[in-house]
């Protein structure tokens, strides 16, 4: 098949590692499967999209919604990229997944409105599918109410009519949004094991993500939760995309 693109935007090798691995595993994909684009530290390449299955964008330590004048040039960079990927994507339909920094990513892209309203901490929520998520194709299989890693300073508080929102919890109105067809967002984070949620914790325990003090009390309440069927979305978006 077609290998899927991760484009990564993670400084710290251990996390960025630790995702593409995760990404690996709970895709179901091998390594020849899953190409992987650092972009904090390379720029983005001239890209043919019929060489891909899809994309898959990740969370990341940088804050879309902060002014631009706290930007770095890497960051504004990153962004001015993916925007002109997205262009194309959008345009095409494309199969693309982002979690996290991805949904904000592809949110913003499309004119919604990003900002600190709707952050949640390093946790496991309570997610429910809307009507319309419990009737799309990369929620098959999951059932109404599932239980998801979340941990991100932003959200989305507004989307233009073209998106469908697909999930929500009680913190985060928008936990999933699909748009056009093939493009969809997800706040939580479907790509995480808890193995891989306690090393991301580990490398931003000072990051603002919690209280540094509080890292053993939020790894023993993630560790009670069950998110095996948060997993469910993305080997849903691999199986469906994968060409």
């Amino acid at each position: 098949m077609k290998p899927f693109l991760l484009i990564a935007t993670r400084s710290e090798d251990a996390a960025a590692d630790s995702e593409y691995a995760s990404i690996l595993d709970l895709g179901g994909l091998e390594e020849r499967d899953l190409h992987r684009l650092r972009l904090e530290t390379t720029p983005l390449p001239d890209l043919d999209l019929d060489a891909y299955s899809g994309i898959i964008v990740g969370g990341s330590p940088f804050t879309s919604s902060v002014p631009t004048e706290f930007k770095s040039d890497t960051q504004l960079r990153v962004e001015a990229e993916l925007g002109t990927l997205l262009d194309e994507v959008w345009d095409r339909d494309f199969p693309f997944f982002g979690a996290c920094y991805g949904i904000g990513t592809l949110a913003r892209h499309i004119g919604g409105v990003i900002d600190g309203t709707y952050s949640e901490p390093i946790s496991a929520p309570l997610i429910t599918l809307t009507e319309a998520g419990q009737a799309d194709p990369l929620l098959a299989g999951v059932p109404e109410q599932f239980e998801a890693f979340v941990g991100h300073k932003e959200a989305c508080t507004h989307l233009p009519d073209t998106a469908v929102v697909l999930a929500s919890s009680e913190q985060c109105p928008v936990q999933m949004f699909r748009v056009r067809t093939n493009l969809y967002g997800t706040q939580f984070h479907p790509e995480l094991t808890l193995d891989a949620l306690v090393e991301r914790m580990t490398v931003y325990r000072h990051a603002g993500y919690f209280p540094p003090e509080d890292f053993e009390e939020v790894r023993r309440a993630v560790s009670a939760a069950d998110v095996s069927h948060a997993r469910r979305v993305l080997r849903n978006f691999v199986e469906r995309y994968a060409s």
